[in-house]
């Protein structure tokens, strides 16, 4: 098939998934197609995953980039069906993988290689896959085509998460693939630009501990900090504000105020 991979939108649209999971099937030939995030278990859905996967010569393995239930909701009931393995970073995000997947690993898909790159900070065992000789990256929950994504402590980490996108800011991508939203052409801008907004969002809350009382809560950050996001998101926000802080505290600049406050540091004399 020309389109090295298809894109199916699984039925789970929410708040925090948008439309739905993008679940990914590339590949084919000898080696078998290659699936990535089955989301759901559901009939329907299953199918058109494995009509796909017909038309490409067969389905050989599933791939799994976190293991937040929208990712890998479907992928115990197509192993069943199939008799395919499960592959993802660690056990303990996915229960029940036969086979843990290091970084740097490499799959065959087709006449390209498919690598996997470790990107721990939207979650701990979170994994984007590269498609090498097109240069396009499956980028699971560390790219969106919608919004920024969600660190939500403490799975995610936002120190982790800022290293994940200057690992991925080095590589030369034509193309992201984000497991929500359209694609994204190019690469690099939108990477940017996500490094700037999470760079513009912790000077925001460096600037409501400097302009609101000491021991100010999450809450009372994210109204001073995010004016700019619907207020039925706050409570979704508070995830990132969080993970910011606790960047922020392992860094030395604010501290943690028992029972649920922070500050600044003061400069001692």
């Amino acid at each position: 098939m020309s389109n090295p991979y298809t894109i199916i939108l699984a039925p789970n649209p929410s708040l925090m998934t948008g439309p739905g999971t993008n679940t990914i099937v590339l590949g084919g030939a000898d080696e078998g197609a290659t699936v990535i995030d089955p989301a759901v278990d559901d009939d329907a859905y299953l199918d058109t995953i494995i009509h796909e996967g017909v038309e490409r010569g067969g389905i050989g393995r599933i791939l799994i980039t976190h293991g937040h239930p929208d990712h890998i909701g479907g992928a115990d009931a197509l192993r069943k069906r199939l008799g395919v393995p499960i592959y993802a970073f660690s056990r303990q995000g996915m229960p029940g993988a036969d086979q843990e997947v290091a970084d740097g690993t490499t799959f065959p898909v087709g006449n390209d290689t498919l690598r996997a790159i470790y990107t721990p900070g939207h979650r701990f065992d979170h994994l984007c896959y590269f498609l090498e000789r097109q240069r396009i990256l499956f980028a699971g929950d560390m790219i969106s085509g919608i919004t920024t994504n969600v660190i939500a402590p403490p799975d995610g980490d936002m120190i982790d998460y800022m290293d994940s996108l200057i690992r991925l800011q080095e590589m030369d991508i034509a193309e992201i693939v984000p497991a929500h939203g359209p694609t994204i052409p190019g690469g690099q801008e939108k990477i940017a630009e996500y490094i700037a907004h999470r760079a513009q969002r912790e000077q925001q809350i460096l600037q409501a501990l400097e302009d609101l009382p000491r021991g100010v809560t999450i809450p009372q950050i994210v109204q001073f900090s995010y004016m700019d996001v619907d207020p039925s998101l706050h409570p979704v926000a508070a995830w990132s504000v969080k993970a910011h802080l606790l960047k922020l505290e392992k860094e030395g600049l604010v501290e943690h105020l028992e029972p649920e406050g922070w500050a600044l540091v003061r400069p001692t004399a």
